[in-house]
């Protein structure tokens, strides 16, 4: 069936053209060239069962190939095709190509071996390329020879080809040498092109290479036992967003050859000892930018170029951005967020580039994350590639043109994404994105997945992959699948915006699946405004109405907004349930989905909270626009120290920025994804949150320079030591008091209704406190937590002292927690209880924990 816009009179004639050797021609007198079949045009709509499966596609007329042609269409793929409709009085009134994803699907979906095989130390080799010609296998001597020392024909069978090896093959490189009819070129190109499946690459993927991931020498010691730390319930999981360069780039205590780079990981440094005390208090996961082969990062390290010595430029200077310009592209920095080949690590993080040191280090790097205490999670991009079509660093569409991408009604790929967008709607891109993860949670042992974009998959692709990795089995596989966590960005947006390709994967339509996306909500209410709107707009914890900044003041506007983003929060501290019945500002009964579509998770594990990751400003840099001039240092230091609480304190999964606990910066920096490792530097001795070291990058930034240059220049709100230490103890503080109660993990939704009351609710409600109670004592659930009856979160968005309390809480055993009573900040020691009066005293801008013990 051919879908095709119904515009045309009904004594209209159609007609499929094919051409095995891209001759067709199309002139005013119509096709011509090749040979042509008669189509039936059989309504103005595809049948239902067809628009359920391509949604964009309602509304085309529907034309069908008759009964005796369908023999001839798996040839017929293979060549140049296009339609044709010809009027009454026998005039061409339209011609135009073909889109193939969805009969490739019907006759070609495929559940077999591809990429590499072995059948002992005999490898096999197969590439799904059902419009090929022809396909033979390269094969290289080493990454370096000019030559092939072998080319074989590769052997089709119902659209996969397949060439068997010897011994000898092992460590060796190759490439596949497609001869397919390319629609964007209008011929049949030759393209010699990597192994989408690569397990091994050469230096910058120019070759793959045969590599056996179960030979020995690929493993570090021990790695077939590998323990991993507990976890007992998805929600007992703490994240942390890591780049791998950013762990060891600038940490003098890592060998200078092995900074950036996988191996870092598995070396004593300050890095390591900071991240092993942050699993001692209860940190479970360490999240990592992406790490697969990226196509944005020279491998060739003597190639790198250094901006100088940028320390010699003052703190509000446009030197050093100016100096990171100049060498973007050549700088070894970059997010990542630019696949190549998705099933390889990244060279340019290993101490080898050329070949499987890769392999080795990564998983190294995984053994001593795992040894500290802490579980990997890896940051995915199945929504696009770097490139399409002929384009150097393009692999797919050089193997089946116009199939994996997702193109626009002009055949054109689409862009939203920011790059090429794939298909995952297509069953093989599907199957790819499915395999890929299986591959990396059982060969590298990776514990979760971060979804980029996800809202660009379709629903039943996420839960698929969530299903094949629910599958594994220590057993079998090595791997725990149970354990294994899938998240991811659920925005709605681009042409896959309201399911117009299909259910995607965005929030509300995740819900019920386990699967988690990130909470905007919540973050947008703590910072104030969104990462679109003036980076002054206050928030919760930036002072919003109760200490304005001047841009935001303290009317009845800012006072309307910080009621509504106080509901948010509460919201957001159930785990956004959907299904939470909360008592607004306005003093009605709302669900969480009801109110202004904040809540939308099932499932506590199903909101992933955060107020900071890797994009936009860090959440020190948000504060400097956001608070008042007149901020101390220590208040906006308060500040950040709360908005971290409001994350660790809820349900849900939190989510923090790595060195957000050092009060991290990047001088202001918007997007750093290329801005070198001068901006996004880690300082684990905590010297510097590096602040102050110069004006962000022109490209993303220039129009906010007058407001940037004179906080940058301002000493007086530059964090030294003791400042980046208080935020380095209030957060392994945070950490260990979730770690201690079960009430701050509530494992259902159910758990958290029941056992979950805010306080402080209504019309006549104190403006700047959330008041949280979790008890242990809900009517018909059993008991889960064997320390206390009950837990109180007090979060003081304001700069004064609040006194709460109420009658229920008169002669109750509240104290404040022990962390709290011996922590390093001062003011929490301050916070108090007053039995007689059943009254909470809570410092200004300080998050305070009460509790009752059984």
């Amino acid at each position: 069936t051919i879908a095709w816009k119904a515009r045309y009179a009904d004594g209209s004639t159609y007609r499929l053209h094919a051409s095995s050797d891209a001759t067709l021609s199309l002139s005013h007198d119509g096709v011509t060239g090749g040979e042509s079949f008669a189509l039936e045009r059989i309504g103005n709509k595809l049948p239902p069962e067809l628009v359920g499966r391509f949604p964009h596609l309602a509304g085309h007329a529907a034309l069908v190939l008759s009964g005796a042609d369908l023999a001839r269409v798996p040839e017929i793929l293979k060549g140049q095709l296009a339609v044709s409709a010809t009027g009454a009085d026998g005039k061409l009134e339209d011609a135009v190509g073909l889109q193939i994803p969805g009969v490739l699907d019907d006759l070609f979906a495929y559940d077999g071996p591809l990429g590499l095989t072995w059948d002992g130390r005999v490898p096999t080799v197969s590439v799904w390329a059902p419009t090929a010609k022809r396909v033979r296998l390269h094969i290289f001597g080493t990454s370096r020879s000019t030559e092939p020392v072998d080319v074989i024909d590769m052997v089709e069978e119902d659209g996969v080809w397949s060439a068997t090896g010897d011994t000898n093959w092992n460590m060796l490189n190759y490439l596949f040498e497609v001869g397919v009819f390319v629609p964007r070129t209008g011929r049949v190109e030759w393209n010699l092109v990597t192994d989408p499946y690569s397990r091994g690459l050469s230096r910058n993927s120019a070759r793959s290479q045969v590599v056996n991931l179960d030979e020995p020498s690929l493993k570090p010691q021990g790695w077939d036992d590998l323990q991993k730390p507990p976890l007992e319930a998805p929600e007992d999981i703490v994240i942390y967003e890591l780049h791998v360069r950013d762990y060891s780039a600038n940490d003098p205590t890592v060998a200078a050859p092995v900074r950036g780079t996988f191996l870092a990981f598995a070396l004593p440094s300050n890095g390591a000892t900071h991240l092993r005390a942050l699993a001692e208090a209860g940190l479970t996961h360490v999240h990592l930018l992406p790490a697969f082969d990226i196509a944005t990062i020279d491998e060739n390290k003597d190639s790198w170029d250094d901006p100088g010595d940028l320390t010699r430029f003052p703190p509000d200077s446009d030197q050093q951005q100016a100096a990171i310009a100049r060498i973007s592209g050549s700088d070894p920095y970059n997010w990542g967020y630019d696949p190549f080949h998705f099933g390889t690590p990244e060279g340019s993080y290993s101490t080898v580039p050329d070949g499987p040191a890769r392999i080795t280090e990564f998983r190294q790097m995984v053994a001593s994350l795992s040894d500290m205490g802490l579980r990997v999670v890896m940051d995915v991009v199945y929504n696009h590639t770097n490139s399409s079509g002929l384009s150097d660093k393009s692999v797919f569409d050089k193997i089946v043109p116009g199939y994996y991408h997702r193109l626009n009604a002009d055949g054109f790929v689409e862009t939203s994404t920011c790059c090429q967008n794939t298909a995952t709607e297509h069953y093989m891109m599907e199957r790819f994105m499915v395999d890929d993860l299986v591959h990396w949670a059982v060969d590298y042992k990776v514990d979760g997945f971060r979804f980029d974009l996800m809202g660009h998959h379709m629903k039943s692709n996420i839960v698929k992959a969530r299903d094949a990795l629910r599958a594994l089995t220590v057993e079998e596989h090595g791997v725990d699948g149970n354990a294994i966590y899938l998240y991811g960005e659920g925005w709605d947006f681009g042409e896959v915006a309201g399911g117009r390709r299909g259910e995607n994967a965005v929030q509300f339509n995740m819900a019920g699946t386990g699967i988690g996306t990130f909470n905007d909500r919540i973050r947008d209410a703590v910072r104030g405004g969104s990462p679109f709107a003036d980076r002054r707009d206050q928030g919760f914890a930036t002072g919003l109405y109760t200490d304005p900044n001047g841009f935001n003041g303290s009317g009845g506007e800012e006072r309307g907004r910080l009621l509504g983003y106080m509901n948010r929060i509460r919201f957001g501290m159930t785990g956004n349930l959907r299904d939470y019945l909360l008592v607004d500002h306005n003093g009605r009964e709302i669900l969480g989905a009801q109110y202004e579509g904040v809540g939308y998770a099932a499932d506590p594990q199903e909101a992933i909270n955060y107020v900071s990751a890797h994009d936009n400003e860090t959440f020190f840099d948000k504060i400097q626009y956001a608070a008042p001039a007149d901020a101390s240092l220590d208040d906006r230091v308060r500040m950040q120290n709360l908005a971290l609480s409001v994350v660790a304190l809820g349900q849900g999964i939190p989510f923090f920025h790595a060195g957000s606990d050092m009060l991290r910066s990047k001088s202001m920096e918007a997007d750093s994804y290329n801005s070198g490792d001068w901006f996004n530097r880690l300082d684990w001795s905590y010297e510097s949150n590096n602040f102050g070291v110069g004006l962000p990058s022109a490209e993303k930034n220039r129009d906010r320079w007058d407001i940037i240059r004179p906080l940058l220049g301002r000493e007086d709100i530059t964090p030294g030591r003791d400042e980046i230490m208080r935020s380095v103890h209030h957060f392994r503080e945070l950490l260990r008091i979730r770690k201690s109660t079960l009430l701050f993990r509530l494992r259902t939704a159910e758990d958290v209704q029941a056992r979950t009351r805010f306080h402080n609710i209504g019309p006549d409600q104190t403006l700047g406190l959330i008041v949280m109670s979790v008890s242990d004592e809900a009517e018909g659930l059993r008991p889960i937590d064997t320390n206390y009856r009950s837990v109180i979160v007090f979060l003081n968005g304001t700069n004064e002292a609040i006194v709460y309390g109420n009658d229920d809480w008169k002669g109750k055993g509240f104290e404040l927690h022990p962390v709290q009573q011996s922590s390093h900040d001062e003011v929490v020691r301050g916070a108090a209880f007053d039995g007689g009066e059943g009254a909470f005293t809570v410092p200004g801008r300080t998050a305070a924990v009460f509790v009752q013990p059984q």
